[in-house]
């Protein structure tokens, strides 16, 4: 027996000592001796997956937003309003509906002079000084137009929580506004905590008379992670050694009557002067915290899980009391160029406001995810335990039987970790999933012989669609490529030249071949620079897909990012063939994502490596509208949604021809803090039109219509909509439209 168990060992060694290392490597990696990048990303994508696997998708009735949105600003004017009506609010809120509790998701860093006391001192001091009539008459009213001094009276002796923001800057950068809140701890009474905190240099906060009337404030920054998404809060945050509170720490703590707010540490833990704080505590309820003294935002469900009422309900008494009584009231804003959104396990666009929210009822509920130390070591035992067995086991298993194995492995841990998470719990996931599945390929590809047979096969099936390089990258891993039809997600773009019958009858047919190599060339440049796959040339159109035969989680972004560079390209191409005295190109291109039939498709005669499905079609449509919309390019509501990165403007909501469903129709400007000034106006003006549009507002949408048609006078969007509306003021639109438009040709 032993004899075979060491012909065993010798014959597959090598694929066992490659095993037995890369379970060290994994164990090394939890422990934090070594650095796979790749886990860090796949650990944020499993967590999320759970988070959205877990919601509850109900609305949390005890927390209410009052929101700041465009409905309020119709009514009670551009914000900031004066404090004065906030004033009106609190009362109402306190007195009529009888909240608990009210927090600001707003900041109040400057005084509110809109209600021109300030100009009517001056005059009191500078032209009317001797005029007691009007030094009596303003010493009457002062008290009337002292809006900050009404609004802090409004907030004195309630439970109000304000909320400031911390910044991170440094040198001349560094800026400090308002006043702060006491700290919740002291440099002293957090000595030796053994903690990262979140550092911070800078502040904005209210004015020092707002302050002064609540006695509970909290700062409202997020903690983001490096793939731009909003999975935690930092609890405690220092500055100048002193610690301050989360805004909706802040909340329940007024919610409750402003209990003091403690530290816990792990029993037995504490060694000399050494303390790792692991949870901090506001009466009995406990807040898990990490190294960083952050904690797991625990979101109950997508945008919309807790109650919206709009503020001007709020002010003139239009909200049903039942609503708000007894209700833990934050004041946000989901209005255009107000909100402040963040990208979020549950949705790419979040309001920040509902981040507070999710903590505050994770706080009360008390199911806020944890991972505590122990965690770690569990960690550590299942990369042990599962990497030995198969480092052992997968080079003696047959294909059949190494499948199973590695399968029922996978599912083990899954469940483990389900039941884990269930007690609120977070057991790192990727590392336990990776290490299994990386054995389970590094056995399956073993084999010289197979590799380079595999990799000649690749070449030879891929090499005329994507870049050299991309198929040198897919040999080296062959079992994960086939040309087997398969459905994906995928992103998919369409150019077309715009005008180019008229164009080739202007050239010879020498030059008219060399303008099309010079194009075609120029633009598969850009577009296998970004990762895609060349479908196919129709003439002067080129179709490319990106997501397959590789694996690309951007290919939304990589697909936009190409249309974009794309038409950058033309700008220079266009001014190269003027040098020629060739006619110039401009670019029409669609891009649109969705789920997609992708692999070798045809008859016996000839095949090819395409996509179909309806997905595809629209990005057809897609490109075939730019010429009607004067637009370079335009892509899907799916691939819009999926870059918070990039500005978009929606220009329409449209049925296209073949398809009923109608589908949003948007155009990338740029990449978000990249845009210029004159962009950023005309897309805000833009936004303007397009809702006073949906709301059936003709005269308002036109009045911005023609600003903007001052600005470019040579805008088909523009004079588009100008018809449109034209039209629609003749022969109005039924009660039902929902804003829709017909096409009834491809473009």
């Amino acid at each position: 027996m032993f004899t075979r168990v060491a012909q065993l060992f010798r014959r597959f060694m090598l694929r066992v000592v490659l095993g037995l290392f890369l379970t060290s490597l994994f164990i090394l990696n939890a422990s934090g001796v070594a650095n796979l990048k790749f886990t860090s990303r796949l650990e944020a994508i499993l967590y999320d997956l759970r988070i959205n696997l877990s919601m509850k998708d109900s609305i949390d009735s005890r927390i209410v937003i009052v929101d700041i949105d465009e409905k309020s600003l119709a009514a009670e004017g551009r914000w900031p309003w004066g404090r004065n009506r906030l004033a009106q609010m609190m009362d109402r809120l306190f007195d009529e509906y009888g909240v608990a509790v009210v927090g600001y998701d707003v900041i109040f860093a400057e005084k509110d002079e809109s209600s021109g006391l300030k100009v009517l001192e001056r005059l009191g001091r500078e032209v009317l000084k001797d005029d007691e009539q009007f030094r009596s008459s303003l010493a009457a009213v002062r008290d009337k137009l002292d809006y900050d001094a009404i609004f802090a009276k409004s907030i004195k002796g309630r439970q109000v929580v304000l909320g400031y923001y911390f910044t991170d800057s440094e040198g001349d950068k560094i800026r400090t506004n308002g006043q702060l809140p006491p700290p919740v701890f002291t440099a002293a009474d957090m000595a030796g905590s053994g903690a990262s905190y979140v550092k911070m240099t800078g502040y904005g906060a209210n004015l020092p008379e707002l302050q002064q009337m609540t006695p509970v404030a909290g700062h409202f920054n997020p903690f983001v992670d490096s793939d731009g998404v909003c999975r935690r809060v930092p609890a405690l945050i220092e500055y100048k050694g002193s610690y301050y509170e989360a805004f909706s720490i802040a909340v329940v703590r007024a919610l409750l009557g402003s209990p003091p707010l403690t530290v816990g540490f792990p029993e037995g833990k504490k060694e000399g002067n050494y303390r790792k704080v692991e949870w901090l505590g506001i009466s009995d309820m406990k807040i898990p915290v990490d190294d960083q003294v952050t904690a797991l935002v625990p979101y109950r469900g997508q945008r919309g899980s807790f109650r919206y009422v709009s503020a001007t309900d709020v002010i003139n008494g239009r909200v049903k009391k039942e609503h708000l009584e007894g209700a833990i009231v934050l004041v946000g804003t989901t209005a255009q160029g107000l909100m402040d959104m963040r990208s979020t396990p549950v949705d790419s666009v979040y309001p920040g406001v509902e981040i507070h929210a999710n903590m505050i009822a994770g706080i009360l509920d008390q199911n806020i995810k944890h991972s505590p130390a122990y965690m770690l070591g569990a960690e550590i035992l299942i990369l042990l335990v599962c990497g030995v067995l198969l480092s052992f086991l997968l080079p003696i298993f047959s294909p059949t039987k190494s499948i199973i194995l590695s399968i029922a492995m996978l599912a083990g841990i899954c469940l483990l970790n389900a039941a884990v998470w269930q007690e609120n719990l977070v057991l790192p996931l990727a590392s336990s999933l990776a290490l299994p599945i990386i054995l389970f390929v590094v056995n399956m590809s073993y084999g010289f012989l197979l590799e380079a047979r595999s990799k000649h096969q690749i070449t030879g099936l891929f090499g005329q669609y994507v870049h050299p390089e991309l198929v040198e990258k897919m040999s080296q891993e062959p079992d994960r490529f086939t040309m087997q039809s398969r459905s994906l997600e995928m992103t998919v773009l369409f150019s077309d030249v715009c005008g180019f019958t008229a164009i080739s009858e202007q050239l010879s047919a020498a030059d008219l071949s060399a303008l099309m190599n010079e194009y075609l060339t120029a633009m598969t440049e850009v577009i296998q620079k970004y990762g895609g796959t060349i479908d196919k040339y129709i003439g002067d159109a080129i179709m490319a897909f990106w997501g397959a035969p590789l694996d690309d989680p951007d290919h939304a972004e990589n697909g936009v990012m190409a249309a974009m560079e794309m038409q950058a390209r033309a700008v220079r191409l266009r001014e190269a063939f003027t040098r020629k005295g060739w006619p110039e190109l401009r670019l029409g291109i669609g891009v649109n994502t969705g789920v997609m039939n992708v692999g070798n498709m045809g008859s016996k005669f000839r095949m090819a490596y395409t996509v179909m499905g309806d997905a595809v079609n629209l990005g057809a449509r897609l490109e075939g509208l730019t010429r009607q919309y004067g637009a370079d390019i335009l892509v899907g509501g799916d691939t819009c949604s999926r870059l918070p990165g990039i500005v978009f403007r929606e220009l329409d909501r449209v049925r296209v021809k073949g398809r009923n469903e109608p589908v949003a129709i948007f155009e990338p400007l740029g990449r978000q803090g990249k845009l210029d000034p004159a962009m950023l106006e005309e897309q805000e003006a833009f936004g303007h039109v397009y809702s006073h549009y949906l709301a059936r507002e003709w005269d308002e949408s036109v009045e911005h219509l023609h600003d903007l048609l001052k600005m470019k006078p040579e805008a088909k969007l523009f004079r588009l909509y100008l018809e449109r509306i034209e039209h629609y003021r003749q022969q109005p639109p039924p009660p039902e439209w929902d804003g829709v438009f017909t096409h009834t040709t491809k473009g």
